[in-house]
């Protein structure tokens, strides 16, 4: 595995890490440089910006409160959020449960924000309230009617997160806070929002430029983000979280069925991945994995864990919107090789097949 990372480095990646799990077994393997400019070397324990995986956290609190009665997964989200913010049709045919699945057809707000690389730097330097976000998502325009295909849109966990602080009367970073970080002692896992600055050591984010440079966006405030994309964290506290939750520690086994009631992710590819309440799934030669990715400005995750939480792998690194599938090649080659082990014949056969997670990061 640690060769391997090494490939991924030396394909053109600053830095990567990751923590691989096999029952009470842990390797942390990591290559590369945290910052380009100083040379200093990428670390076991280094805090991610890990993107759109807060949404596993957000869909878990949301069924923890179905649970408690207090919401209902084919509820109208209209029943829970304030009167006004999504239209009266839209607030009465969508349900929770498309929010959390991605089948609500309202509009992705991030298409709105980043339409030019100047849009990049902007959005980093600008606050964002969500209800904001919300309305960019209306305006993005509806991807299909509700219910009817899945459509993955940041909108969707935007409002799910303010359904939660509707419900509870808090924010609903204190309920994820209080309900999952605080009892599984993920000590380094926090909630960004304006902070520009990640506390903690972590590797610098990058992008390549339009200028041929690679621009560091390390200092970027999240609250673009939010419900839908905000979480810092390390490889070993999503571990910990995926390994409770698929195990039935946050959740009672009928609701954690529901989580993985899936959607086709591409209709027209039915066997390519399934999306369930915040969770999807992917197959590889060994078997079914489940788990979510996040790409934010810089920094990227990949978070997939075996059905029993047994065996599993959280792989992060340090630039975004590249292309290079030699990069992508080396990525497949690792994640196939933490899960599924095999030769390396085998591992080429199945790094051509791997599901598009990779090349949809960025």
């Amino acid at each position: 595995m640690q060769q391997q990372l090494d490939a991924v480095h030396a394909a053109g990646m600053p830095g990567v890490f990751a923590e691989v799990r096999d029952g009470r077994r842990t390797w942390t393997p990591a290559a590369g440089v945290a910052d380009v400019a100083t040379g200093s070397p990428v670390l076991d324990g280094m805090r991610h910006r890990v993107g759109s995986i807060t949404k596993t956290f957000v869909a878990t609190t949301v069924l923890q409160l179905v649970n408690e009665r207090r919401v209902s997964l084919d509820a109208p989200i209209g029943r829970y959020l304030p009167r006004g913010l999504v239209p009266s049709d839209l607030s009465s045919q969508v349900t929770v449960r498309m929010l959390l699945q991605h089948t609500s057809g309202i509009g992705n707000y991030t298409n709105e924000l980043i339409k030019t690389e100047e849009d990049i730097i902007t959005m980093g330097q600008t606050i964002y309230q969500p209800e904001q976000l919300v309305r960019l998502g209306l305006q993005a325009g509806a991807t299909n009617a509700p219910g009817a295909t899945w459509s993955y849109s940041n909108t969707n966990y935007i409002l799910a997160g303010l359904i939660i602080e509707r419900v509870t009367g808090n924010r609903y970073e204190s309920e994820v806070s209080r309900r999952i970080l605080r009892p599984l002692g993920l000590r380094d896992t926090y909630f960004e929002g304006a902070d520009p600055k990640i506390r903690g050591p972590h590797m610098h984010a990058y992008v390549p430029w339009i200028d041929g440079t690679l621009k560091d966006f390390t200092v970027y405030n999240m609250t673009w983000g939010w419900a839908a994309g905000e979480i810092v964290s390390t490889a070993h506290d999503l571990d910990v979280f995926y390994r409770a939750l698929l195990s039935g520690r946050l959740l009672k086994p009928a609701l954690l069925a529901e989580m993985e009631n899936t959607v086709p992710q591409f209709p027209e590819e039915p066997a390519a991945g399934g999306y369930g309440l915040g969770l999807y799934w992917v197959d590889l030669p060994c078997g079914r994995f489940w788990g979510h990715d996040g790409g934010t400005i810089g920094h990227q995750t990949i978070s997939w864990h075996s059905p029993d939480g047994q065996r599993q792998v959280s792989y992060a690194h340090s630039m975004a919107f590249y292309v290079n599938p030699a990069i992508d090649e080396a990525i497949a080659n690792f994640l196939l090789t933490a899960l599924c082990g095999g030769s390396s014949q085998q591992l080429k056969a199945a790094a051509t097949t791997m599901p598009r997670t990779i090349e949809a990061l960025h």
